[in-house]
């Protein structure tokens, strides 16, 4: 029996798959065929769903974003970017379940509605990570917590207020951004383009 994706589904029964590394992501090398009948294979990183949130204050016009020490960024001598708040959805939970974990977690802020944006694939040539997408209005009533993500999983977070306008130029800039946290940011000011101004 093969093993089982990140996510609980399994590769189709007719691609043959090679496990070579299983921890916190699976790395897979599986075999393709091409129209021309020639076989290839390629590396796959299962990672499991995800689900990012970016929170925003209507009456403040600010955002609320996180930025961690992140491995594969300073790997390839990037620096640490904003980011919406996001994380794996756990077995048994869904989008918006994880979307308000990870904000408690992250941003210490319990909100009452999260708006669906829809679903990324972010890197489909490598990754089969999927993130499901929310906009999250929040009010200073909204801050119970601290924030700053789990000591358990070592994720020093910090947490970043900004104002929107500032985010939009910043996102407009040629620098490198995160693509879920770009993706975000155009859905809010598509849907609330007054918050920008």
């Amino acid at each position: 029996m093969k093993r089982p994706r990140k996510d609980g589904g399994f590769p189709p029964a007719d691609m043959p798959v090679r496990t070579v590394h299983s921890g916190w992501l699976d790395l897979h090398l599986v075999e393709l065929t091409g129209p021309d009948g020639a076989t290839y294979e390629r590396y796959v990183e299962d990672h499991g769903r995800a689900a990012a949130v970016l929170p925003f204050n209507p009456a403040t016009r600010m955002a609320l974003l996180v930025t961690m020490p992140r491995a594969a960024l300073r790997f390839a001598g990037l620096p640490d970017l904003l980011e919406a708040p996001a994380g794996l959805i756990d077995a048994g939970e869904t989008g918006l379940e994880c979307a308000r974990r990870e904000l408690i977690e992250e941003t210490g802020l319990e909100v009452g509605c999260l708006d669906p944006v829809g679903a990324i694939v972010a890197t489909p040539g490598t990754s089969t990570e999927r993130t499901d997408l929310f906009l999250a209005a929040y009010g200073d009533a909204d801050r119970t917590g601290p924030g700053g993500g789990l000591d358990s999983e070592n994720e020093n977070i910090s947490v970043v207020e900004m104002p929107l306008a500032e985010l939009w130029t910043l996102m407009e800039s040629d620098l490198a951004a995160d693509a879920k946290t770009r993706i975000l940011v155009q859905a809010l000011r598509i849907r609330r383009p007054d918050l920008f101004s």
